[in-house]
């Protein structure tokens, strides 16, 4: 989820009475019954008056860029949008999968795509939408590379609400005050962190904080190494016991061997703080952090800038990361005829434009114009080297599978000699999880 993350839930063991059970009823979509309050929350059994439709999330920071967008959508197709917002995660999904088959269902969601639309997808409760994007594609306001992250079965079910790439951001002013520049290769990289080191600098953020930032540098590593091997690995073709795997996991074990992370309490918004002071060097995350960056005093192209990290392996296609949340619409809303309207005006330039540059992040609408020099520096990038996107780890695999191997990441940060030993745990949840999920997959 873009901009404000999961908190993921209690460590799962490696195994325990009943997991198998409650992996098949994961995949299936099952989900405990919302209780009353919650299914209240929604508020959308009466619907909105005609002209308008709720978009419901779990995110606050989206409600301004979700009112510009249906500002802009009134303008271009006579329809506005209402951010609705449930601020648990843990109660959104919650409402939303036991409500889908109810007439209490929201109208329109703000979801993630991968495996966790796959999953909403199987319920039958959200609408088809492959008109709707083929239609964007046709008139160019949408990027072909993200329909299998939108997409179940060969249908699409969600469009592209924001285009985050992973990146890393760093003071322009900083680098220039040492002697560096933005680092175009793997060694200029490694050069990088070392110098600022020595400057006194703490090279680079990693940080448990949140749990879910936990997958950012094995992500990120893998990338750059063996692209293939981590889509393969993603998709339950490749196993966490393969070389490729271990390769990332020493990678950064020396990386924290040789004292270039910060504590791993630290949270982004306190290390993006910590950039803008000459205090860290780098911070991975999704290029949605930008926000938080001039929040905090930020100018995008002086004292705050960002980077795709180069390629170690450069006998392979560039790769990078993105990010994009899902517009979703649900078969039973009681808005059901304009919330698909809605979905077909949401691509618009107009609607897209005011929606990214409110959230100042990437748009997947190529006709949009970058949010600022920042985001413009990160896309040409992207444009220029013909990278292949890849979705983030978060929406790649079974959810639950995700969900725990999350967590064993976290422990391999806290103790990075334990990688084997985390691998096998890794691949001991994938071994139970995949069967279950293709099992689901064929039914």
């Amino acid at each position: 989820m873009t901009g404000r993350h999961p908190s993921i839930g209690p460590a799962l063991p490696a195994a325990r009475p009943g997991r198998r059970a409650l992996l098949r009823a994961a995949a299936a979509g099952a989900v405990a019954t919302a209780s009353a309050p919650l299914l209240t929350a929604c508020g959308t059994a009466s619907g909105q008056p005609p002209g308008k439709v709720a978009l419901h999330g779990d995110n606050p920071t989206w409600a301004p860029p979700i009112k510009a967008a249906g500002e802009a959508m009134r303008k271009v197709d006579g329809i506005g949008l209402v951010p609705e917002v449930i601020p648990s995660l843990e109660s959104f999904e919650q409402v939303v999968k036991s409500s889908l088959r109810t007439n209490k269902t929201p109208d329109m969601l703000k979801y993630w795509s991968g495996y966790r639309l796959q999953d909403l997808a199987r319920t039958g409760g959200i609408e088809d939408l492959s008109d709707q994007w083929a239609g964007a594609v046709r008139k160019g306001w949408a990027d072909p590379a993200l329909r299998d992250a939108l997409s179940y079965r060969g249908r699409v079910y969600g469009l592209p609400m924001n285009l985050a790439y992973y990146v890393f951001f760093y003071n322009p002013e900083v680098f220039r005050a040492n002697g560096l520049k933005k680092p175009e290769t793997w060694d200029a990289f490694l050069h990088t962190a070392d110098r600022l080191k020595r400057a006194g600098i703490t090279p680079l953020h990693a940080t448990t904080a949140g749990r879910w930032p936990a997958f950012i540098w094995f992500q990120e590593i893998l990338t750059r190494q063996n692209p293939q091997f981590y889509d393969d690995l993603m998709n339950g073709r490749a196993r966490y016991t393969d070389e490729p795997a271990q390769q990332a996991m020493r990678t950064i074990a020396s990386f924290a061997d040789k004292h270039w992370f910060t504590s791993l309490d630290m949270e982004h918004a306190t290390a993006a703080a910590g950039v803008l002071h000459g205090k860290v060097g780098m911070v991975a995350c999704g290029s949605w952090l930008g926000g938080t960056f001039t929040g905090l005093g930020g100018k995008p192209g002086k004292n705050v800038d960002a980077f795709v990290l180069p390629m170690q392996n450069t006998r392979v296609r560039p790769a990078v990361v993105f990010e994009s949340s899902a517009l979703v619409c649900t078969v039973r809303g009681p808005d059901r005829a304009e919330a698909l309207r809605a979905a077909g005006a949401w691509t618009h330039p107009q609607v897209m434009k005011a929606f990214s540059h409110a959230l100042h992040d990437g748009c997947p609408n190529p006709a949009v114009p970058p949010a600022n020099v920042m985001i413009e520096g990160v896309t040409r990038t992207v444009r220029e080297t013909k990278a292949r996107k890849l979705n983030r780890f978060w929406e790649l695999g079974p959810p639950e599978l995700v969900e725990s191997t999350v967590d064993d990441l976290a422990a391999a940060l806290i103790d990075p000699s334990s990688y084997r030993s985390v691998l096998r745990t890794m691949q001991g949840r994938a071994d139970e999880a995949w069967p279950v999920w293709r099992e689901a997959e064929a039914a």
